[in-house]
């Protein structure tokens, strides 16, 4: 994590939806310390204008760029039954932490947990932007400036969503909303869960309805409620305990979700596209869904990599890195005839997506993608259904993370899935699959809408997980579904059964050894 409250790399001014301020170098209480600062900034140096306050707002937007599309998608995505990272010869072993992560193997001492870019980064990173945040806060507590309201208000929502994401991950955490160096205790993860709650309603009541076009990505109201839906719908597993045994469920707020989910519809800010692949275009920025953002834009340094983790080498320039895959029990779970959204799967044979002509694998054989997967730690180039659903941006200046399409973490489509499944879960599963079938309509031609007779809430919970996947396929929720649906530590393709503690993930040692009053999880 990084240190709150001393060293920063600086730069001028940017606009602050480029998210372009370079990360911070020091850490909280526990963490590694850059010793060679470029400079020095507290609370009590900077921030003394709008333009030094949209610098360090910049700075803690990036925490929700880059370090979210990384570290933090990453852990979540590749222990879910989305996506494994196979090994592929020399390439992709990475000291084994990616298949570690997918087999549920994750110890305090071993590379996932202890690995820059596997726990240890995300726990880093979503520290660092709280981290931020506080500085900020601290600032902005003795400067007048106009709109002051609304930078706190930021400041407060994406704290908040930090924090959302540290306890999906590791329950409990310390708690800090200052700039205080010392070890802080674990906070029970039912108070980060209220904390969390708190911060967004507070901060929901100064923030804009919505920003204009060149502040996209700004935090919104419809933003915070989306947050407030989901943080909601996994309310009985955020408010419960783990413990060796599993999970003991805390208590269910499906109303609220319902609600929460309500006022972004109701908002009139928000439209379902008619076209479902505009949502993940690289000029997505100007889809009518998306609600909640992590922003990219096509300059280097500046843009997403979801393209070139998955692509085989050879299928755009420069080299992707032919990594990720999903396995093919979840490909063969969607409607592969009739489905659109089964598109956003690459599978038999391959062109090169910047001019489409056929290509080769590095043998020279025809490069053909098979659904299977025969051994993931000894994979062919080939081997594995690769997920296309962010499509490489033709703009695109030269690099591996220079596309511009920006990665939705919230869309309308999830905020009807939100309700159809608190609605079952109160009785009304007649009205839960209508929603549903708004999603549908827009993906099958012809439309083939579930028929709510051959449903009661038990067969329909099963569906609304199935449909979520359909819907949201790679895009950092599966881990969250399957945990709610008791179904994360169930065996699937090259993984066994895990521990029920699993749906925590390990706190890394390297934080216990820095922070004294820090305790482990369960069962670890």
């Amino acid at each position: 994590m990084r240190k709150l409250g001393s060293r920063y790399q600086v730069g001028g001014r940017r606009p602050l939806a480029l998210l372009l301020l370079l990360p911070v170098l020091a850490v909280f209480p526990g963490c590694s310390l850059d010793e060679n600062p470029t400079s020095v900034i507290t609370p009590d140096n900077y921030f003394q204008n709008e333009e030094e306050i949209l610098g360090g707002l910049a700075q803690v937007y990036w925490t929700l760029s880059r370090p979210v599309q990384w570290n933090y998608y990453n852990v979540t995505e590749v222990s879910s039954d989305e996506i494994v990272i196979p090994t592929r010869g020399q390439d992709w072993f990475d000291n084994g932490r990616w298949l570690q992560i997918h087999q549920h193997q994750w110890t305090a001492n071993n590379n996932a947990g202890l690995d820059g870019d596997g726990l240890n980064g995300a726990w880093n990173e979503l520290y660092g932007g709280i981290a931020d945040a506080n500085i900020l806060l601290a600032g902005l507590e003795t400067v007048t400036v106009s709109d002051k309201e609304i930078y706190v208000a930021e400041a407060r929502a994406l704290r908040a969503i930090f924090y959302w994401l540290l306890q999906d991950l590791f329950g409990g955490v310390p708690l800090a909303t200052d700039t205080e160096i010392a070890p802080r205790p674990r906070a029970t993860r039912a108070e980060i869960f209220n904390f969390v709650e708190q911060e967004l309603i507070a901060a929901r009541a100064d923030l804009p309805a919505s920003w204009p076009a060149n502040m996209n990505g700004r935090v919104t109201t419809g933003a915070v409620d989306a947050v407030l839906a989901s943080l909601y719908l996994n309310a009985e597993v955020f408010t419960g305990t783990v413990t060796t045994g599993g999970l003991q469920r805390g208590q269910a707020r499906w109303q609220d979700a319902i609600d929460a989910a309500e006022r972004v519809i109701n908002s009139g800010q928000y439209s379902l596209e008619l076209d479902w692949t505009r949502n993940f275009a690289p000029d997505n920025h100007l889809s009518s869904e998306l609600i909640l953002v992590s922003k990219n834009l096509s300059q280097a340094g500046l843009g997403g990599s979801f393209p070139y983790r998955a692509l085989h080498y050879n299928q755009l320039t420069p080299t992707p890195w032919n990594g990720f895959a999903t396995l093919a029990e979840t490909y063969f779970k969607f409607d592969l005839a009739d489905d659109l959204r089964a598109d956003v799967f690459l599978v038999g044979p391959q062109v090169n997506l910047d001019t489409g002509e056929p290509i080769t694998d590095r043998q020279g054989n025809p490069l053909v993608y098979t659904p299977t997967i025969a051994d993931i730690f000894q994979a062919s180039e080939a081997e594995g259904v690769r997920i296309y659903k962010w499509p490489a941006d033709p703009g695109r200046e030269g690099g591996d993370w220079n596309h511009s399409n920006d990665v939705g973490l919230f869309r309308l489509a999830e905020m009807y899935l939100i309700q159809a499944e608190a609605l079952n879960e109160l009785g009304n599963t007649g009205l839960a699959v209508d929603l549903v079938n708004m999603i549908r309509e827009r993906v099958f031609e012809p439309d083939k809408p579930l028929n709510a007779a051959d449903y009661n809430q038990d067969t329909f919970r099963d569906r609304i997980l199935n449909e979520r996947l359909y819907e949201l396929i790679a895009e950092g929720k599966r881990r969250q579904d399957l945990i709610r649906h008791d179904k994360f530590t169930d065996p699937w393709e090259f993984k066994p059964q895990s521990e029920p503690y699993k749906i925590l993930m390990v706190i890394p040692q390297t934080q216990l050894d820095i922070n004294p009053d820090l305790t482990q999880n369960p069962g670890y």
